[in-house]
This record gives structure tokens, C-alpha cells and sequence, in this order.
């Protein structure tokens, strides 16, 4: 399980409908406690792939990630996931984003259909790297976001 606040999927949502039509990423910064990870904020990454390509793919460079493990350190917190944005398209993880993807963090996708966001949601990759499972989001105050599958 995931717990957020409406300001994480606040600033997901503006993240990519601000990039629409291309992916956007960046880090969920928080907590890893009792089972669940707390996302404390979002640390928002450029996509550097080539310009062409940016609507159906995001590259995050090494410096990039490194920027984010150090702040989050500073503020004594852990890199808990990642998001980003899949435009006209589900939020879904693709082959590709299971190639990708590292086990134990969460990978919060949200759908952005015609510049809106109409859906996000939270995976987490099995030990053995064969799959994505859908992750519970729940608000601060335990509100069910999504469990859909």
C-alpha cells in the first residue's frame, strides 16, 4: 500500500497535464514503514529523452536520480517510487516499464487523455521482475483512491 495526500496527486496531475502530449517523471520522496510507504512530496525530473520520442517514452538521467537521493536524504526521507504520465494512454505499465522498474518502490502511472488527467493509479513489481500488481492508494485519511486492476 501507498498512502498520499491530495497534494502528491496534485502535483502528479499538473506534472503531466503541464507536458502533455509527452511522458513526464520524477521521484516520490517519503517513508518506508510497517508495510506501506508515505509519500512526503514529489521531486519532479525532466524527461531527457529526444524530443520525437518524449510522447511515448521518459529518460531520466543518473544525475537526475542522484539529485533526488540526495535531497532526500537531507531531509532524512527515502526515494519510496516513481511516477509518470502515459498520455493517450492507460495507466497501465508497459513491458517497457517492467524492464525498468526495481522492486519494492511503487510506480504511480496517471493517464492523461487530451491534455486531463482521467486516471491514476499505483503498481508494484513483483521480487522475481515477471510483473507489475496493483498497489492500493490511500489518502491520509485512509480514503480509497484506486485498487483497480
Amino acid at each position: 500500500m501507498i498512502e498520499v495526500n491530495q497534494s502528491i496527486i496534485d502535483a502528479v496531475t499538473a506534472h503531466a497535464e503541464r507536458d502533455y502530449p509527452h511522458e513526464c517523471g520524477g521521484m516520490l520522496i517519503g517513508t518506508f514503514a510497517e508495510g506501506k510507504k508515505t509519500v512526503i512530496e514529489t521531486f519532479p525530473l525532466e524527461n531527457a529523452r529526444e524530443e520525437n520520442a518524449r510522447h511515448n517514452r521518459v529518460l531520466i538521467l543518473p544525475k537526475d536520480v542522484l539529485k533526488a537521493e540526495r535531497y532526500a536524504r537531507e531531509k532524512r526521507l527515502d526515494l519510496v517510487g516513481y511516477y509518470h504520465s502515459h498520455p493517450d494512454d492507460v495507466a497501465v505499465p508497459s513491458q517497457y516499464d517492467l524492464h525498468h522498474a526495481l522492486p519494492v518502490w511503487s510506480y504511480v502511472i496517471a493517464s492523461v487523455i487530451k491534455g486531463k488527467v482521467e486516471d491514476i493509479r499505483s503498481w508494484e513489481m513483483e521480487n522475481d521482475r515477471s510483473r507489475f500488481n496493483v498497489e492500493e492508494i490511500q489518502t491520509a485519511s485512509s480514503e480509497r483512491l484506486t485498487a483497480n486492476g
